[in-house]
């Protein structure tokens, strides 16, 4: 694929997120429309003992329904980063490359961003320079609603409809019952470390 990517902002997203990065010409992520609960805007997905793990960042109320994602703030009024944290090394704890890659991972947590969309956007980075992916990631400036963009994926990657998107089984340290695929990007690489961009 080749082309105008545009993206929404995603937190800790899916693989195909950065995979559909690499392979574009130029890449735009959507900060203008309104706030949609429910997908990987606030959320994620990892793999833990007990199975798949739902991590959510709240968000503050207000009328979400008309408010431009770039003006969700999280609440941290809630215990979230306590869950979020403790859950991620829970899971991963014994993954290969956790001690390698959490520290920095954890350190962006800490900075206490205000509003989502700044969170979402250094774990971006981050994730985009342990996959050595070299992009210049761009912000829409104004809304344009879907139409016949076959690179305007913000609405296609969702909790509820993947793109399709084979990846080659890797071992994950709670995979005992089979590979599971469309966890987040953290799952590919706590588990593979620097080979995780040849699985994108």
């Amino acid at each position: 694929m080749a082309g105008k990517l545009l993206l929404s902002t995603a937190y800790l997203p899916p693989a195909i997120y950065f995979r559909l990065i690499r392979d574009a010409d130029t890449v735009s992520i959507e900060r203008e429309e309104n706030y949609i609960k429910q997908s990987y805007r606030n959320r994620c997905r990892i793999l833990s003992s007990n199975g798949i793990l739902n991590l959510s960042v709240p968000v503050t109320k207000g009328n979400m329904l008309k408010m431009p994602v770039k003006d969700i703030r999280i609440d941290w009024s809630k215990r979230w980063l306590q869950v979020h944290t403790r859950s991620i090394s829970s899971a991963y704890g014994r993954s290969p490359f956790f001690l390698y890659y959490s520290d920095n991972l954890f350190s962006i947590y800490n900075k206490n961003h205000r509003f989502l969309i700044d969170l979402n956007h250094e774990l971006m980075l981050e994730c985009l320079k342990l996959l050595n992916i070299n992009k210049c990631i761009n912000y829409t400036s104004s809304f344009k609603a879907p139409g016949d963009n076959p690179d305007d994926y913000r609405y296609k990657i969702s909790p509820g409809n993947e793109p399709e998107f084979i990846s080659d089984p890797y071992i994950q340290v709670f995979g005992k019952e089979g590979f599971v695929p469309g966890l987040s990007i953290i799952d590919l690489l706590f588990n593979l470390g620097p080979d995780a961009a040849m699985y994108l």
